[in-house]
């Protein structure tokens, strides 16, 4: 076909592909390994493929959606601009929200789509995603799956948030001229030591960003360490800084204060194995205190809520499970929240929340959900991913260190007094509301980036 004769306005049409360009001077040529990982991907489908249907017999993947994860679009490209959003899962995915209703508001006529990677994080943007943007579930990195999903979206912007970093996608989608930016950009450090072996080949993927957000100023030392351009890396914060509190239900909310009666709540959230006999043990030891303590527990996974339920009663504790509707009562020892979507519940009826995943080498879950919502919050030694948020919360007198599940019932016991939970949360509040720069940045930047596109 006559490429002049395409009518670019119709959206199931593939627009002219862009000019191919070369990665920046601090990318150098494809480094061997790099050229070695596009040589298997492009024949790596039937090996992904099974893959696919193992996850998809797990429970893993959607099998009405499963050509997604094959770069098959479900839905047509809207017309116009288009922001590609790539989030690896829920964290990522929630942390989005209030940049995309702030997007959608600043510029109305823009589109955008958004990727993850989990059946959980569909979910929760199926409820929560703007009118102005669309969900599909990321293609794997096998080069024709990666080329069919940009031939079909060809956005006008990329943006990656965090460090899911694939070559494939980010090798092609920057030989296509797609702008290409980094948000909340941070590393494990499993990762650090793993990219570090392979200097040449994470250079080659970090030159290719035309900018990144660092989260903290230890990601942007490591990010540049391993060949990301300092001139186009800055500091910024994280999102999650400036997120829009949870959503809850108001009505759950006051159904649960008349079932609990007055007693002092508190909440272990996304804990993790080996960290809920910790928080089951500390309870047991704040109850010599206050005999009519009530815990709720939400687990990061709430896969676990079964085996978890039988551990508690095997240790003699009642227990009220969500994920089976069984009601609380004034003889409930804990409540397991095992269900998704409910944290905004949970953090707004606890006056102090313990953040999990930071008992145990986690690397720690967002601080900032529990303090938009008025909770006083517990935390362990364990949290890189959000290093700088508990420093700050902490010296706002938001947030208290506990190192063991002895620290962690002391602590209990002395935050969950009335006038010194409210403290905390007042001062939570406070410090959350300067997260808003952090959004206003990525959204300059993203303006930046689409104003200077050809």
């Amino acid at each position: 076909m006559n490429q002049m004769q395409i009518d670019a306005s119709d959206p199931t049409v593939p627009a002219p592909a862009r000019p191919r360009r070369d990665p920046p001077r601090s990318a150098g040529a494809r480094p061997f390994l790099l050229r070695l990982y596009l040589a298997g991907s492009r024949r790596a489908a039937g090996i992904a493929e099974r893959f696919l249907r193992r996850r998809l017999a797990e429970g893993k993947e959607e099998g009405a959606r499963l050509g997604e994860r094959m770069g098959e679009a479900s839905q047509p490209r809207p017309e116009g601009q288009l922001v590609w959003f790539h989030a690896a899962s829920v964290g990522e995915a929630a942390s989005l929200l209030e940049l995309l209703r702030r997007l959608a508001q600043a510029r109305p006529a823009l589109r955008c789509l958004v990727t993850t990677g989990t059946v959980t994080s569909a979910q929760l943007l199926a409820d929560r995603l703007p009118e102005t943007c669309l969900h599909q579930y990321v293609p794997m990195d096998v080069l024709p799956w990666v080329r069919r999903f940009l031939d079909h979206w060809r956005p006008d912007l990329a943006v990656w948030t965090e460090s899911e970093l694939w070559p494939a996608m980010l090798t092609e989608t920057h030989g296509r001229g797609i702008p290409m930016l980094l948000i909340n950009a941070r590393i494990s450090a499993r990762s650090f030591r793993r990219w570090r072996m392979m200097p040449r080949l994470a250079a080659a993927l970090l030159g290719r960003f035309d900018r990144i957000l660092a989260q903290d100023a230890l990601a942007g030392e490591q990010l540049t360490a391993l060949g990301a351009d300092p001139e186009r890396l800055s500091v910024e914060g994280t999102l999650k800084e400036g997120a829009a509190p949870l959503p809850y239900d108001e009505a759950e909310r006051v159904r649960f204060a008349r079932a609990l009666s007055g007693r002092p709540v508190w909440l272990a959230a996304s804990t993790h194995p080996g960290e809920d006999e910790m928080v089951l043990a500390a309870h047991a030891r704040a109850r010599r205190a206050l005999p009519m303590l009530a815990l709720i527990l939400a687990p990061r996974h709430p896969a676990r809520g079964d085996a978890l339920a039988e551990m508690m009663r095997g240790r003699g504790l009642a227990v009220a499970q969500r994920s089976k509707g069984e009601p609380i009562g004034p003889d409930i020892d804990v409540y397991l929240a095992d269900t998704l979507g409910e944290m905004g519940l949970w953090y707004r009826i606890a006056s102090v929340s313990f953040v999990g995943g930071s008992l145990i080498e986690i690397g720690g879950h967002n601080p900032f959900e529990p303090a938009l919502l008025g909770s006083a919050i517990l935390f362990g030694p364990h949290v890189r991913n959000f290093v700088d948020g508990y420093r700050r919360l902490s010296d706002a007198g938001a947030a208290v260190l506990v190192r063991s599940e002895g620290e962690l019932a002391e602590a209990l016991v002395a935050t969950i007094a009335p006038d010194r939970a409210a403290e905390m949360a007042a001062a939570g509040w406070a410090a959350c509301s300067e997260g808003a720069e952090v959004t206003d940045a990525v959204l300059d930047a993203i303006g930046t980036l689409l104003d200077r596109k050809p």
